[in-house]
């Protein structure tokens, strides 16, 4: 650094300004958690109005994943060009329209249309929110601060369910005429115009990330966001190590991530594996099938609202825990705590399964204790996955990337993250059809391997300021490892990803 460091300063508080901040930017999870569920309330209803084959629907399910994927691999490069207020606002509009067009839709290859369309706009979200947040937020704050993203997530999950079931209860069913000679499954969709709207207007009164600012020489404004919002007390010392931190280069693209281990950075390569470990554990099966595995230990259809809330609630709850222990014990421990009870909940259900009775349908029921096992393992997964790989990844891919990347590398690991979930979600019938143990049986293995990938290649970054997050830091045995070598670091961070 080119400036001496600052005096010792007293330890921070929380600004609720801040707080006030990064739940705006959070909202934009809330869209992902709400529109992932929202279509759960409508699928039997698009299936039989449009007559559409179980392949074929479950394609339409998981179309707005494949726009997902491409809005997140955007995101960065817009995000670095026009700004991350900008990109949360456009996202908003784009989600806004696409609602009213899936709700209005005249044939299921609209409705996949307007699907893909809305699948822009909350993976750009997806991308934005953590970024923007680890931006704004203190270093001692900013795990909590960056777990929002993921409450924002489930609370749109929560509240995706309770207006399925509203609209269903008051129309009568999901079939049936709601308002405005419209069905209820249609308003479904159209409901998920309100949380954009939302967000919408949350983004336009949220500051600009300092660290943008700074990248395009607007530093009074990046002082001033950092002097109210994040708290900071020596300003021009922070503004000279952002400035460093990002070098001389303004432009910012893809390119950036190059590296020496299979074409990228070794820390791109590990936001992308935490990115496809969160989804290859199989959480979503739990969220988008988790009528067929209630059945399976004995509970009616009927009852399906009852227990996915429950699954919800339990999710909101632990999520909370996350956000009380990130800033605490770190990220690392909790992500260990969580593969391992993840591997041994998984394994109970996979054992669980493979004493299930098939019927003639191809129906797996569970009888006895195994029915409570499988019980069991399911809920204590939720509550694994919940407290740590939820919402911990979402708080590492905001903050472990050097500044100069930051935007792009989020927005590739997203983007990855986005088509592992559309590979489960899409895979799961058919590896359901040969036996649940063979589908358990694969997410209990991804969740094994992903606790020596934790423990080998995921930095701790609990209490360290972006700005050290820089080119001269390597990953070593999954921890951060300071190198003063100059230009040989580079050497180090391409060792460590080999």
């Amino acid at each position: 650094m080119s400036a001496s460091a600052p005096a010792p300063i007293a330890d921070p508080k929380l600004n609720r300004k801040v707080v006030a901040i990064s739940i705006g930017a959070a909202l934009g999870g809330f869209l992902f958690g709400f529109d992932s569920s929202i279509i759960n309330g409508a699928v039997d209803s698009i299936q039989g109005d449009f007559e559409l084959s179980d392949a074929f629907t479950g394609f339409a399910v998981a179309s707005a994943l494949l726009g997902c994927a491409v809005g997140a691999w955007f995101a960065g490069t817009l995000a670095n060009k026009y700004g991350r207020i900008r990109v949360m606002v456009i996202s908003a509009i784009v989600f806004l329209i696409s609602s009213f067009g899936a709700g209005l839709c005249f044939g299921v290859w609209d409705l996949i249309a307007w699907r893909v369309i809305a699948g822009l706009a909350i993976g750009a979200a997806s991308v934005i929110a953590p970024a923007y947040i680890a931006e704004v937020a203190p270093a001692k704050f900013r795990g909590r601060l960056g777990s929002l993203q993921q409450m924002a997530i489930v609370l749109g999950i929560f509240a995706a369910l309770l207006t399925d079931q509203v609209l269903a209860t008051t129309a009568g069913s999901a079939d049936e005429v709601l308002w405005l000679g419209q069905e209820a499954w249609r308003w479904m969709f159209m409901a998920a115009a309100i949380p954009a709207l939302v967000y919408g207007i949350a983004a336009l009164t949220l500051p600009e990330s300092p660290r943008y600012l700074v990248s395009k020489h607007r530093t009074e404004e990046a002082a001033q966001i950092l002097r109210e919002f994040s708290g900071e007390d020596h300003v021009d010392h922070k503004i000279d190590e952002i400035r460093v931190s990002m070098g001389e280069d303004e432009r910012r693209s893809l390119g950036d991530l190059r590296g020496k281990a299979w074409g990228l950075k070794p820390i791109v390569w590990t936001g992308i594996l935490l990115s496809v470990f969160q989804q290859f554990v199989g959480i979503n099966v739990i969220f988008y099938y988790s009528t067929t595995l209630w059945q399976s230990v004995g509970f009616d259809e009927s009852d399906a609202f009852l227990t996915s809330t429950i699954t919800s609630v339990t999710n909101i709850v632990v999520t909370i825990i996350a956000i009380a222990l990130v800033d605490k014990i770190g990220r690392r421990l909790l992500l260990l705590i969580g593969s391992a009870g993840m591997t041994v909940s998984l394994g109970l259900m996979a054992v669980a399964f493979s004493t299930a009775t098939v019927d003639a349908a191809g129906d797996a029921t569970l009888d006895g204790g195994w029915a409570t096992a499988a019980l069991i393992g399911a809920n204590a997964f939720v509550v694994f996955f919940g407290a740590t790989w939820g919402p911990v990844v979402w708080v590492l891919l905001g903050e472990m990337f050097p500044n100069k990347i930051r935007a792009s590398a989020l927005a590739v690991a997203a983007a990855a993250q986005w088509l592992a979930n559309w590979a489960i979600t899409v895979t799961f019938p058919e590896l359901a059809s040969v036996g649940l143990v063979l589908a358990y049986g694969f997410y209990t293995t991804m969740a094994l391997i992903s606790f020596f990938f934790v423990f080998f290649r995921v930095p701790e970054t609990k209490g360290m300021e972006l700005e050290e997050m820089s080119s001269d830091v390597a990953v070593k045995r999954g921890k951060f490892v300071h190198s003063t070598a100059g230009p040989a670091a580079d050497e180090i961070e391409g060792d460590a990803g080999r």
